[in-house]
């Protein structure tokens, strides 16, 4: 055969595995579209737009570090391959990297200057840059913060005259950051500078009117929420949350009525004090004869949650629950499942267990919709409050000494012990690399040993590694959490690593079961249960997430 017909033949099977990759893709199934990529890739690894589509569908199943380095190899065969930069750019947003996007988006708009929607996707990433510098510039060192929550006393809610302070180094820094913004002149500097202007006289209009009412300004926190009498929704009577409080809490939340801040407020602190008496891994005691359930990322998704306790029970002393990170973000009940984990977990501390997954965080949350969820619905003091709660959960659960449970994942570096985890100071916004960063980020892979992580943070470790970390503490069984499945669950690592997600049809398109596990002492044996969506209300997922952010999603 000549070599320009092998030639042809060879990329006519590269473009007819892109288009059957291309119907993987509009059918939501990102896995195989991969797969079909790859196909393609290995047949004709030069064409930039194969490496740009797998980029896209990296980013989908949020592979966010495989994305990067798919786009960057599309860029490196055509520098003037727009899509490359474009993809790069959205998964650098996702990872939070606004100034690396920035870039991104700068080259797209050089290479299709008359674009409309790029120029739009570039001003919207140069407002968010210039809003980071202005929250990096009025924030306060970690060593003179305060506590919000010890700041608030919700007994006194109400009832106490309201003080008031200005921070004059936030109304100084807005002013000279909108001097700044105006002297750049760019329009996206110049809705910056508005905004600045804007808290200025905010500011100061509230000073001297004296009306710092829900502000996160007031001195002692002393806020004007009363219950008033019109109020039609649960009450907490007292300090205690009780079961029938709990109940008609949710079936507000289900009629998407709101819980008044007054007992938003309880719940919250209520929970912090706990969290904060627990270590960071907690042991969980099953008698035998009883059981325990294991669920994981709910992800915001309010009415599957309900559907949980329809089919396995609500959480009681005999029926205990342990939820495995990520309740928040991306679904837009974020709200309601918090309040109705965190009230279960007040009502009764040994019925649920809540361990922190990644997106209990300030990045994640301002990124992927809980932040802007919790300023919507509740208000700004409560972005700050959930934020210090965040910090107080614990990282893992060990059952009856024989099953470990995290939300990612193991480690980077072997011989990784149960009192490592005891001994990390979890009281903090999850770093970028160390133990902690890697049980919230990690993910198992098929091969062995160890490898780089597809989401950019954390690592990937293979079935050796599971086997000696459970060697090495006398366990039996790693069940995490942190990646969505099609069935809801999978079993890894010779049976030794389950994987349990429990957001099905994840943000409304993914089409995947969820499940949840049973355990029965005393062998723990796991029994998985699956279950599909449930309908909800006309919000999509992502309504309250950053306007750039939504985008692309």
């Amino acid at each position: 055969m000549p070599p320009n017909m092998a030639t042809e033949n060879s990329t006519n099977r590269a473009e007819e595995f892109k288009l059957l990759a291309n119907e993987a893709f509009k059918a939501h199934k990102y896995s195989q579209s991969i797969d079909l990529y790859t196909k393609a890739i290995e047949v004709n690894e030069g064409n930039a737009v194969y490496w740009a589509n797998r980029a896209f569908a990296h980013t989908k199943l949020e592979e966010y570090g495989s994305a990067i380095q798919d786009a960057t190899r599309a860029i490196e065969i055509d520098p003037k391959y727009s899509k490359g930069y474009y993809r790069r750019g959205a998964a650098h947003l996702a990872m939070g990297k606004f100034k690396d996007a920035l870039k991104d988006f700068q080259q797209v708009k050089r290479i299709c200057p008359n674009d409309p929607d790029a120029t739009k996707k570039l001003k919207e990433c140069e407002k968010a840059v210039m809003k980071l510098k202005f929250e990096e510039a009025i924030s306060v060192p970690t060593s003179e913060k305060r506590s919000i929550a010890d700041s608030i006393d919700y007994h006194t809610i109400g009832n106490s005259p309201r003080s008031s302070y200005v921070s004059l180094k936030v109304t100084g820094v807005a002013a000279a950051v909108a001097l700044m913004a105006v002297y750049v002149g760019s329009k996206a500097a110049i809705a910056v500078a508005t905004t600045a202007i804007a808290i200025v006289l905010v500011v100061w209009g509230t000073y001297l009117l004296g009306l710092h009412k829900d502000s996160v300004f007031t001195n002692g926190r002393t806020l004007d929420l009363d219950v008033e009498p019109q109020y039609s929704g649960a009450r907490i009577e007292g300090d205690v949350v009780t079961l029938d409080f709990v109940k008609n809490m949710m079936e507000d939340f289900k009629k998407q009525k709101f819980l008044h801040k007054r007992y938003a407020f309880q719940i919250v602190l209520q929970i912090r004090d706990l969290m904060r008496e627990l270590p960071s891994l907690v042991d969980i005691k099953v008698p035998a004869g009883k059981h325990f359930t294991v669920c994981g990322d709910v992800h915001g998704q309010f009415y599957d949650l309900i559907n949980i306790f329809e089919l396995n029970g609500l959480p009681s002393e005999d029926n205990p629950y342990l939820f495995n990170g990520d309740f928040v973000d991306r679904g837009s009940f974020s709200v309601e499942v918090i309040l109705t984990l965190f009230a279960f977990k007040c009502m009764s501390p040994s019925a649920i267990h809540l361990s922190r997954g990644n997106h209990e965080s300030k990045s994640m949350n301002k990124i992927y919709g809980f932040e802007g969820e919790v300023r919507s619905k509740l208000n700004d003091i409560f972005v700050e409050l959930f934020a210090e709660v965040f910090c107080c959960l614990p990282l893992a659960h060990v059952i009856n000494q024989k099953v470990f449970v995290v939300h990612g994942g193991l480690f980077s570096v072997d011989g990784v012990k149960l009192s490592d985890i005891r001994a990390i100071d979890r009281f903090c916004e999850p770093p970028e690399e160390g133990l902690m960063c890697e049980l919230l980020w990690s993910d198992p892979q098929p091969q062995l040993g160890r490898g780089p992580s597809k989401r950019g943070v954390g690592l990937s470790f293979g079935g050796d590694v599971t086997k000696r970390f459970l060697q090495d503490n006398n366990l039996d069984l790693v069940v995490r959490s942190h990646e969505v499945k099609d069935e809801g669950y999978e079993i890894e690592h010779d049976g030794k690593l389950i994987t349990v997600f429990s957001a099905p049809n994840y943000c409304d398109q993914m089409g995947n079961k969820g499940a949840f596990i049973r355990f029965e002492a005393p062998d723990l044996k796991p029994n998985i249960v699956t279950f599909s969506a449930v309908a909800h209300p006309d919000v999509k997922p992502m309504a309250y997430a950053s306007n750039f952010l939504r985008m692309f999603s």
